[in-house]
C-alpha cells in the first residue's frame, strides 16, 4: 500500500504573488471551491496581515469550505498571527502558517539578527500561534541555503514549541534534485522529535527544477509538497501540483506515493487559473499545455493510432480531456448548458445559470458550434466579473490604408454610462487611447499577445495584456469572436484589475 503525500496549494498565496496575478474576493472564493473539489488537502489562502482585502478574503474562504484544511500566512508577529488566527478561526481546519529566514545571508542583511535571535523569535511565535490551534506549520525561509545543522536546530526547537509541520522551503530555486534529496535526509535523520511533525517542501522554479526537487525530497521522506496550479508563483513560479501528482500517478513503480486529488479536474483547474489570472499556459506546457497530447510528426500519429500508448504515457481522460463532447449550438437548453458547465466544474445557482445563458444564446448566434472553452469565457465575464469599474457597453471602429484609424466607444463607469472617440496608428491602439481618455487612467502597455481560443475562423480570439501604473502591474484578459472587441475587453479587464490593486492595497510579502 503507498504512503499519502498530502497536497498543500499556496496557488491563492504564492500563485498571486506572481506579477499582475491579483484576483478579486468572488474569484478567490470560485476558485478556493475548486481547489476543494479537486482534492487538495491543505489551502493556503492568502496572507491576511497583507491587507484588509486579503483578510476578508482569507476569512470568506474559511468559512465556506468544508472539508479542505484551510492555512493562513504569517509572520513571526504577534500582529500577523493574531491577524492570521482571526481571519481563520471559524475554519473546520484552521492552520497557522508562520515562517522567518535561517541562512546566513538572509538573516544578515536583510533580518540584521543573529542565529539566537532567529532561534528565539522562532520559537516565541510558534508557541503562540500553538495557543490558538494545534495545526501549526513552521518554515525556515531559504532553507536550502542554510547551515544544516542550525537548520536542525531550529526545527526541534520549533516542534518542541508546537509545530506539527516543518517545511524546507528552495526559496529561490537554488537547489539541485541530489542536493534536496540530501538536505531532506539530512533534516529528518538529525532533528531528534521529527517524528512528531510531517515534513514539508517548498520549491521554487528558478532553475526549472521545482518539480524534480519535490519529487527527490517526498522520495527521501517528505511528506507534504506544497505546489500551485500550473506552478504560478513568485519569479519563475512553484511546484506544478498538476505535474508533481500525475508524476506519482503515472509511476507507481517508482514513486510508491499517493494523494487524494482527483486528476479528472486537473485540466479544469488548470483552465479556472489561466481564466480567472489571465497567465496563459504555454503550449508546450507538461499535462496542462495545449500541445501535451498533440501529435503532428506521422510516426507519432500512426502510433496513437495503433495503441495510444506509443506515445503517450497517460490518458487524456485521466487529466479530465475528454474526446467526446456535448456539442452545444444555438438550439441547445438550460439543461444541457447546464451539465455541461457542471462537467466543467461549474456548479452555479439558477441566476448565476440564468445570466450564463443569455451570453450564451449571444454567442451561439455568431458561431456554429460553442466549445468548452467558450464557455470558460462566458463564466468569467458573466459571473465573475460582476463588479467591475468599467464595463464595455459599445465599440465601432474605423480603419484602412486610407483612413486614419478611429474608435467611438460607450462604457459604463461604476454603471454611468460614458462615450468619446480616438485615434491610434490602428484600430486596437484608437481603441485604447479611446477607453483611457474616458477611465482617465495613464496606464504603460506593457505586453499584447492574441491567441486563438479553437481550431477554425470562427474562433474567439483570447488578448492578454499586461499593465503597469504608479508602480501597480496587473494583467488584462479578453475573448471574442472579433479580435479588435477582445483587445478592448483585454484592455478594460486589466484597467479593473488595476483599480482594483489601488482600492485593495497589499504589503510587499516575502515568499518562502
Amino acid at each position: 500500500m503507498s504512503e499519502r503525500v498530502i497536497i498543500f496549494d499556496t496557488t491563492l498565496r504564492d500563485g498571486e504573488q506572481s506579477p499582475g496575478a491579483s484576483m478579486n474576493a468572488g474569484e478567490k472564493m470560485r476558485l478556493a471551491t475548486q481547489l476543494e473539489k479537486l482534492g487538495v488537502d491543505v489551502l493556503e489562502a492568502g496572507f491576511p496581515a497583507a491587507s484588509t482585502g486579503d483578510f476578508e478574503a482569507v476569512s470568506d474562504i474559511a468559512g465556506k469550505l468544508k472539508h479542505t484544511e484551510v492555512a493562513a500566512l504569517a509572520r513571526t508577529s504577534k500582529e500577523d498571527i493574531d491577524r492570521a488566527w482571526s481571519a481563520i478561526k471559524h475554519a473546520v481546519k484552521p492552520r497557522i502558517h508562520t515562517f522567518i529566514a535561517t541562512s546566513d545571508l538572509h538573516m544578515h542583511y536583510k533580518l540584521n539578527m543573529t542565529k539566537e535571535e532567529v532561534l528565539k523569535t522562532a520559537v516565541e511565535a510558534v508557541k503562540y500561534a500553538a495557543s490558538f490551534t494545534d495545526n501549526v506549520e513552521f518554515s525556515a525561509e531559504d532553507a536550502s541555503r542554510s547551515d544544516r545543522d542550525f537548520l536542525c536546530k531550529v526545527f526541534e526547537t520549533a516542534i518542541e514549541a508546537g509545530a506539527t509541520t516543518i517545511n524546507i522551503p528552495d526559496t529561490v530555486g537554488y537547489a539541485i534534485p541530489e542536493e534536496f534529496s540530501e538536505l531532506t535526509k539530512y533534516v529528518i535523520a538529525h532533528t531528534p522529535n521529527i517524528g512528531k511533525a510531517v515534513v514539508s517542501v517548498h520549491c521554487h522554479n528558478d532553475l526549472g527544477l521545482a518539480t524534480a526537487n519535490t519529487i527527490a525530497a517526498v522520495t527521501s521522506g517528505a511528506r507534504q509538497a506544497e505546489v500551485t496550479i500550473n506552478g504560478i508563483g513568485e519569479r519563475a513560479g512553484n511546484t506544478s501540483l498538476e505535474e508533481f501528482v500525475m508524476a506519482m500517478h503515472t509511476r507507481p513503480n517508482y514513486l510508491p506515493l499517493s494523494s487524494n486529488i482527483n486528476t479528472e479536474l486537473i485540466y479544469p483547474t488548470s483552465r479556472l487559473v489561466t481564466m480567472i489570472t489571465g497567465i496563459i499556459v504555454q503550449p508546450n506546457k507538461a499535462i496542462v499545455g495545449a500541445n501535451a497530447f498533440a501529435h503532428e510528426a506521422g510516426i507519432h500519429q500512426d502510433g496513437v493510432l495503433k495503441n495510444p500508448m506509443t506515445y503517450e504515457i497517460m490518458k487524456p481522460e485521466t487529466v479530465g480531456l475528454s474526446a467526446s463532447k456535448l456539442v452545444l449550438g444555438k438550439h441547445s437548453g438550460r439543461h444541457a448548458l447546464r451539465s455541461r458547465l457542471k462537467e466543467l466544474g461549474y456548479d452555479l445557482s439558477d441566476e448565476e445559470l440564468k445570466l450564463v445563458f443569455k451570453k450564451f444564446k449571444e454567442l451561439a448566434d455568431k458561431k456554429k458550434h460553442v466549445v468548452d472553452e467558450d464557455l470558460e469565457v462566458i463564466v468569467t465575464e458573466g459571473i465573475l466579473r460582476t463588479t467591475d469599474t468599467f464595463r464595455l457597453e459599445y465599440l465601432h471602429v474605423t480603419c484602412g490604408t486610407t483612413v486614419i484609424p478611429t474608435a467611438t466607444v460607450k462604457l459604463a463607469i461604476n454603471d454611468r454610462p460614458a462615450q468619446g472617440a480616438g485615434y491610434g496608428n490602428g484600430p486596437i491602439d484608437a481603441a485604447f487611447d479611446s477607453i483611457a481618455k474616458l477611465t482617465g487612467t495613464e496606464s504603460e502597455l506593457l505586453r499584447f499577445s492574441v491567441s486563438a481560443l479553437t481550431g477554425g475562423t470562427d474562433a474567439q480570439g483570447e488578448v492578454t495584456v499586461r499593465l503597469k501604473e504608479n508602480g501597480l502591474i496587473a494583467l488584462g484578459r479578453g475573448a471574442d469572436p472579433d479580435i479588435i472587441t477582445a483587445s478592448a475587453k483585454a484592455y478594460i479587464n486589466g484597467l479593473n484589475r488595476l483599480e482594483y490593486l489601488k482600492d485593495h492595497p497589499v504589503d510587499a510579502t516575502e515568499g518562502l
